[in-house]
């Protein structure tokens, strides 16, 4: 049994983590493209730096007229390094991969995209169109590919991109026929 103290002092605690977790802003993003909106909620918590990365690039307007360049139905819609004549956009340096953060590449969520090098990620992102555990940590190479983020709104505009007739140019496959333009990505407010 709680005695009268005890009860209150509980309750005022429980007060307090709920007036924490209210507090809690959640960081999302609206990126829009030529074929429509989608809104991504942002996990700080767990990705800290990848979404630190993001953000700069989204502050700085780096994504605005890109494109998605890589489209492959059924696994992953990827963009965020090339304008529409496929020219590659100059980056900041390399973020350190935080794939082992939990997250797993789950149809709409955001991962960074990267070379081989499993610390080489810069700008470039991709959605998952279906589940890839393959691409977890510790994955096929011993590192994975870092969620960051979820589709909030929007899947029927992933479902689209996904569905676009794609092409080789420039020496890459799955390249969009038609260009897919990322608009602009901004930060949506919590108010």
């Amino acid at each position: 049994m709680i005695k009268p103290l005890s009860k209150w002092i509980l309750i005022l605690l429980l007060g307090f983590s709920l007036i924490s977790v209210a507090n809690t802003e959640i960081t999302r993003v609206m990126m829009a493209t030529s074929l429509g909106d989608i809104e991504l909620e942002l996990n700080d918590s767990q990705a800290p730096e990848t979404v630190k990365n993001f953000l700069r690039y989204v502050d700085e307007g780096f994504y605005n007229s890109t494109i998605f360049h890589r489209v492959i139905n059924s696994f992953m819609i990827q963009g965020g390094g090339f304008t529409a004549d496929m020219k590659k956009k100059p980056t900041h340096a390399p973020v350190k991969n935080e794939a082992k953060n939990g997250l797993k590449n789950d149809r709409g969520t955001i991962a960074m995209a990267r070379t081989r090098n499993p610390h080489s990620a810069t700008g470039q992102f991709f959605i998952n169109h279906a589940d890839n555990s393959n691409l977890d940590y510790p994955s096929f190479d011993g590192w994975g590919y870092a969620v960051f983020g979820k589709v909030t709104k929007g899947m029927d505009t992933v479902d689209k991109i996904a569905d676009i007739y794609t092409v080789s140019r420039n020496g890459m496959s799955n390249v969009p026929q038609d260009a897919i333009i990322i608009e602009s990505i901004t930060r949506i407010s919590n108010n």
